[in-house]
């Protein structure tokens, strides 16, 4: 049973940045695909960015496409995403997933393992 718990989240001002985090608690870690997904309110979630187990491969949401960077840590069990030129729109509570396969996905339902998620306010 693999624990995620995110942190990093927090108000910003648009065109800001925040680092978010996610500690796994899985000691195969390394095995899992890791992703972020997000849902602002009266909204569906939506895929944000993933990374492959090794870090070498990564996908994201247009939307984030060149703002956002995902990265992992094996050695830490963490996995991070950089959000920078943040704007109104990305204000959501993100989800940190994990997925006990090597393919890199973009659907939630695919994704076993999920955090509590963390709060991002950006204001205009």
């Amino acid at each position: 049973q693999v624990q995620l718990v995110e942190s990093g989240g927090g108000l910003v001002q648009t065109g800001g940045s925040l680092r978010l985090s996610c500690a796994a608690s899985e000691r195969t870690f390394s095995s899992y695909t890791m992703a972020w997904f997000r849902r602002a309110p009266g909204k569906e979630r939506e895929f944000v960015a993933a990374v492959s187990w090794s870090g070498g491969s990564t996908n994201y949401a247009d939307s984030v496409k060149g703002r956002f960077t995902i990265s992992r840590d094996n050695a830490k069990n963490l996995v991070y995403l950089q959000m920078n030129s943040l704007k109104p729109e990305d204000t959501a509570t993100y989800y940190c997933a994990a997925r006990a396969s090597v393919q890199v996905v973009t659907t939630p339902l695919l994704y076993g393992y999920w955090g509590q998620g963390t709060q991002v306010t950006v204001s205009s």
